[in-house]
């Protein structure tokens, strides 16, 4: 179905910062795939996890435990331990995570307070997916154009303001607030501070549980494991996805002590969730992703990136965190990205970029964690001679 503005390359094969198309010409990956191959393409490691576990099995379904997913889910909860997560649902996407904990969060009030606490707050600019109950999470209107009636009980306020926080959470209508601490979709805007401590107070006072959709933001994206802890807080719900398994489709709900022991059996399910293969796969990213090593070089990798795009012509504004980078240009993003991908000629010896956008005027900057200092500076030269070209 047309559901895509595509631009016009289709790709083959990859290898760690590097894709290429069918004609054989080759891209500079500073996307991700959308955050999702953050370690590159076929990084060795992954690729040996999933062909030895295909090779033992791809499916087991839920009415049993299996070996390898079992070891998933214990070391994810160890892994957002420090965050306060103490047990995990295994689903498959972004969405999915967010469902379930809309869900978790509102059978939580049920059985504290009884019916009428079922309302989720969410900010506007969020983005949280594209399933009916996920687009009414999200605040953006521009997601919403066509798709209703929505699911009911949500309400979206102004990132940063802590008045129309405090007026939102009304200890008798609201189970829980979902917020991103960095907003990938809306152009990478990372919340104040201030914000997100009078956020975890004002929940922790009102009994409404804190949820963090880490989905875009988490994994190291911003040089931390999961983007909260560079707030001092922890959550009562943590939402992961994109990259948790390097590229296989995964998706997790992570609960802290409030909310761990709600679910019960028959509540909640997903027919694909914890797939042997998918945890093979992140168990591989979470041995390599959370050391302190390597969440140090997301950060100077980021610094690096930030402190070379500031420099540059037509930039209006760069914010974000690690890897995780949003510049506002002078001008339409997506004319840029197609003459990044344009720009890929085999005649010339001359590779392409793959850089992303968010909204109208926003470059959107996700590239893999292993990306070399090379790259960064091979990557940066190719986006100064665009912005100068545009």
């Amino acid at each position: 179905m047309d559901t895509y503005h595509r631009l016009p390359v289709t790709f083959a094969k990859g290898e760690g910062s590097w894709l290429t198309d069918i004609d054989g010409k080759k891209y500079l990956d500073f996307g991700s795939g959308i955050a999702v191959n953050l370690l590159g393409h076929n990084y060795p490691p992954l690729v040996r996890a999933v062909t030895e576990q295909a090779s033992k099995c791809f499916h087991v379904c839920n009415y049993y435990q299996n070996d390898v997913s079992a070891a998933f889910a214990e070391k994810l909860v160890q892994t957002c331990a420090a965050a306060g997560m103490k047990k995990v649902f295994l689903a498959n996407s972004g969405a999915e995570a967010n469902e379930g904990a809309c869900k978790l969060a509102r059978k939580y009030s049920l059985l504290k307070y009884g019916p009428g606490r079922h309302t989720i707050v969410t900010l506007m600019g969020s983005f949280h997916g594209r399933t009916i109950t996920t687009l009414s999470a999200t605040g953006q209107d521009r997601f919403h154009r066509d798709f209703g009636p929505f699911t009911e009980g949500f309400i979206h306020i102004p990132g940063g303001d802590i008045a129309s926080l405090e007026n939102a959470l009304d200890s008798r209508t609201v189970a829980g607030l979902l917020i991103e601490a960095v907003q990938g979709e809306s152009g990478i805007v990372p919340q104040p501070p201030e914000f997100i401590e009078a956020a975890a107070k004002l929940c922790a006072e009102r009994d409404i549980l804190l949820m963090f959709d880490e989905i875009q933001c988490g994994l190291g994206r911003t040089g931390t494991f999961l983007a909260l802890q560079q707030y001092n807080v922890k959550a009562d719900i943590v939402t992961l996805a994109k990259g948790l398994a390097g590229g296989i489709p995964v998706g997790a709900v992570l609960a802290g002590e409030k909310a761990s022991g709600v679910f019960t059996v028959g509540d909640h399910g997903s027919t694909f969730g914890g797939n042997p293969i998918a945890a093979a796969s992140g168990l591989v990213v979470l041995a390599t992703v959370n050391t302190p090593e390597f969440l140090e070089e997301i950060k100077r990798k980021g610094e690096v990136l930030t402190a070379a795009i500031r420099q540059m012509p037509k930039v209006k504004e760069v914010r974000g965190k690690g890897l995780m980078i949003g510049i506002d240009i002078e001008g339409n993003a997506w004319p840029l990205l197609e003459a990044a991908i344009a720009r890929a000629d085999l005649a010339k010896n001359q590779c392409g970029l793959l850089m992303l956008s968010a909204g109208t005027n926003t470059l959107r900057l996700l590239p893999p964690y292993t990306l070399n200092d090379g790259e960064i500076e091979q990557g940066m030269a190719i986006l100064a001679e665009l912005l100068s070209a545009s």
